[in-house]
């Protein structure tokens, strides 16, 4: 039996799961197996009417939490629209983040610029959006060739050059707003973008690669990684005169990239 997805919490209205990365939360095609939406209509079965009440990227893994009538949807919907919802989510970004924590405060937008339809930018008159990281560790490792000329491509130079390999940053991000593509945009706009990233990584014909299905062994190499690396690792909201917290492990192609070697302390 195809395996739907690890289901973290299920009672008489939700059932929270942990996405699998590479997993589109809506129907792209006819596959029932090809969106979290109609696996979730697999599971509880042909009457089911389900809402997806938070969506991750398709490449991001992690706790998404789905209600199971109309009327749970609307009630976590308010919860959400009124921010009362705490959301962090690990991500690998590539370079050493120099300070162990910080707030990024930059609004965003369309990328009117870009081949990219769905690409999104940090612009002055986009709307509000903000991302708290905290560097969980800092570690290097061998890796595959950045673009020429980056910034990304001098650090990994810097270190390879000590003999280290290319530097990365394990981070816990909360993210205060809940933007598309935000916490991506945020961190490559730092000059960290996640590990693996088509689209905001400093090479978007990657992503256009991908989607028209020509993506050559030699660019997955310089991904590193088969999706990128970021984790929606904890939801919690109060709901119904309870807490509800709900966490999820990140899949192992994640926390192997992550153990790394050389780890430094904070």
């Amino acid at each position: 039996m195809h395996p739907l997805f690890e289901i973290l919490h299920e009672d008489d209205s939700l059932l929270v799961v942990n996405k699998p990365a590479g997993l589109v939360c809506h129907p792209t095609k006819g596959d029932v197996y090809s969106s979290l939406i109609s696996r979730v209509r697999l599971h509880l079965g042909a009457e089911a009417k389900p809402h997806l009440v938070n969506r991750l990227d398709r490449e991001t893994s992690g706790v998404t939490v789905v209600a199971k009538t109309a009327a749970t949807a609307g009630e976590l919907g308010r919860i959400w629209e009124n921010r009362a919802v705490t959301k962090e989510y690990l991500a690998i970004v590539h370079g050493q983040m120099r300070t162990e924590r910080g707030l990024i405060d930059a609004p965003l937008g369309k990328d009117e610029g870009s081949r990219v339809a769905i690409k999104d930018c940090v612009r002055p008159d986009g709307a509000s959006a903000q991302t708290e990281f905290i560097v969980e560790r800092r570690f290097w490792r061998p890796s595959g060739a950045p673009s020429p000329g980056s910034a990304r491509a001098a650090a990994a130079m810097e270190t390879a050059a000590a003999g280290l390999g290319a530097p990365f940053t394990l981070l816990r991000v909360l993210p205060k707003s809940g933007r598309k593509h935000q916490i991506r945009i945020h961190l490559a706009h730092l000059g960290h973008p996640i590990v693996g990233d088509k689209i905001y990584g400093g090479d978007e014909d990657l992503y256009l690669a991908l989607v028209e299905d020509r993506l050559t062994e030699d660019q997955r190499a310089r991904l590193l990684l088969p999706h990128h690396a970021l984790h929606a690792t904890l939801v919690r909201f109060a709901w119904q005169g309870r807490e509800l917290t709900f966490r999820a492990a990140p899949e192992p192609w994640f926390e192997a990239f992550a153990a790394g070697h050389l780890a430094t302390a904070h």
